[in-house]
């Protein structure tokens, strides 16, 4: 077909120019997925972009070639590589080659991950790595959910789904003591004396903050322990004093700062004696389950209402991954379920649809990748990886202890080490932090605890090294 006679079906008719466009892309990929030095990289300002880059986007179009080449040689070199393995900052992402080259394999498939009418066998995959994950945790048989963008998402979701649990308790509560059966399908908007509070440490994810004002709720801030993390005592406190108002606890499984599991199971046991959803954020930390050298941190895990795990972060998936899990999935879907005369073909069949169980309804079939990653190594090398990382982070915390001049901030659960130079200031770390990535020899930002500051190795990557890490230590 010819693509001048053809302007509007151009760009998706087969043909000798889309044939070169994929040959291209699929090149680049190929030698970006199987190198083994690519760079660390580092931004560049909007100037320097402009200057190098250009105007790409013209009425006539650029040219595959000449796209590909800006993006190669200009925009790539100015984002900071996150699966390199001396990327130690915030919670870097390693994926597995297999995990980043299936992810072709969705875009390329026109996937839609929203309904199982569309999408049942991606969905099969993808419920049976919930299914999975949900074993690992303890969670029973009949837990599910869906994989959503990322770890705020999935706490806003869980979180929604909370209160609209405990708004059909209150309605339930109503109508019984009112004798009206009816009554309890109608929701009750706000407890007895006023607003909805969620409670949780006060060293949670910011995205626990986030969601109370996405829902206009509000957060009681329970201060953790000297080590950081939060105990059933503490929290038992703040359930005496604000009641029934409490419709979820928060608990933290590996803190982003710290890496800091809360005690969940004396924070489960409270559930014997207040009414209350039981959220486990463990975006970062709940991975750490998988290695018999962590497990044992997260007894309680198996009570928890809801869970999420982000696979972009230490199951080593491509951005963007969020498995959110329900123990009761009725529970997620009665919350989240749009309703309109196009879904009703959707709405009214009894298959399961990821787009129920969150607060989306287009989706990708972003669980994907993690499914072919896991079927193609197995359990056990994710275990091995998950090891590595918690020992080599072990390592060098041992080594910064025994250096003089350097301190831990706290000691390590898992695989995040924060540390402090001592008679370092902020302008100290910030001013190392740059030289280490002008460098291109590691990209280690400045952090803070308490007014202090400090500066940490968040530790994921398998391909990091102790010996990377004391050369880091070296540079101050």
């Amino acid at each position: 077909m010819n693509a001048r006679h053809e302007p509007a079906t151009r760009m998706h008719t087969t043909s000798h120019e889309t044939e070169q466009i994929v040959d291209l892309v699929l090149d680049y990929s190929r030698r970006r997925m199987l190198s083994d030095d690519t760079p660390l990289d580092k931004p560049s300002s909007e100037a320097e972009l402009t200057r190098l880059a250009g105007r790409t986007i013209t009425e006539r179009g650029i040219g595959a070639v000449k796209a590909l080449s800006v993006f190669e040689h200009v925009l790539a070199p100015a984002c900071i590589t996150t699966d390199h393995p001396q990327y130690l900052s915030f919670i870097p992402t390693a994926p597995t080659k297999a995990a980043t080259a299936f992810d072709l394999v969705v875009s390329a498939s026109a996937l839609y991950g929203g309904s199982w009418l569309e999408g049942a066998g991606a969905v099969y995959a993808e419920n049976e790595v919930l299914a999975w994950l949900a074993s690992e945790f303890g969670l029973p048989a009949a837990a599910g959910g869906v994989f959503v963008q990322g770890g705020t998402l999935g706490n806003l979701s869980a979180l929604v789904a909370a209160r609209d649990h405990a708004r059909h308790l209150l309605a339930e509560a109503a109508a019984s003591a009112s004798g009206d059966a009816g009554g309890a399908d109608a929701p009750t908007s706000a407890p007895p004396g006023g607003r909805w509070k969620i409670v949780c440490s006060a060293e949670a994810h910011s995205s626990i903050a986030s969601a109370a004002r996405v829902m206009d709720v509000d957060v009681v801030p329970v201060k953790p322990a000297a080590d950081g993390m939060l105990r059933g005592d503490d929290v038992r406190a703040a359930l005496a004093e604000h009641g029934t108002s409490v419709f979820a606890v928060v608990a933290t499984a590996g803190s982003t700062n710290f890496g800091i599991v809360d005690d969940l199971a004396s924070i489960a046991e409270l559930k014997a004696d207040y009414d209350f959803w039981l959220h486990v954020d463990g975006a970062y930390g709940l991975a750490a389950m998988l290695s018999p050298l962590t497990r044992d941190r997260f007894a309680g895990v198996e009570h928890a209402d809801s869970v999420i795990v982000d696979p972009h972060k230490w199951l080593f998936a491509p951005f963007d991954a969020c498995a959110l899990i329900y123990r009761d999935p009725e529970a997620g879907r009665r919350a989240h379920t749009q309703h309109a005369e196009y879904l009703d073909t959707l709405t009214e069949q009894s298959e399961w649809s990821p787009s129920d169980y969150a607060a989306h309804l287009t989706r990708r079939a972003r669980g994907l990748p993690f499914w072919f990653s896991l079927a193609t190594y197995g359990g056990a090398a994710y275990r091995e990886a998950i090891s590595h990382s918690i020992t080599v982070a072990a390592d060098i915390a041992r080594e910064i202890s025994s250096r003089e001049g350097f301190s831990l901030v706290r000691d390590p659960q898992l695989s995040v080490v924060v540390f402090e130079r001592e008679g370092w200031t902020k302008s100290d770390y910030d001013a190392w932090s740059a030289r280490l990535l002008d460098g291109q020899k590691a990209f280690v930002t400045p952090s803070s605890h308490a007014g202090r500051p400090n500066t940490r190795f968040a530790i994921v990557n398998p391909n990091t090294t102790f010996e990377q890490l004391v050369a880091i230590l070296d540079t101050m």
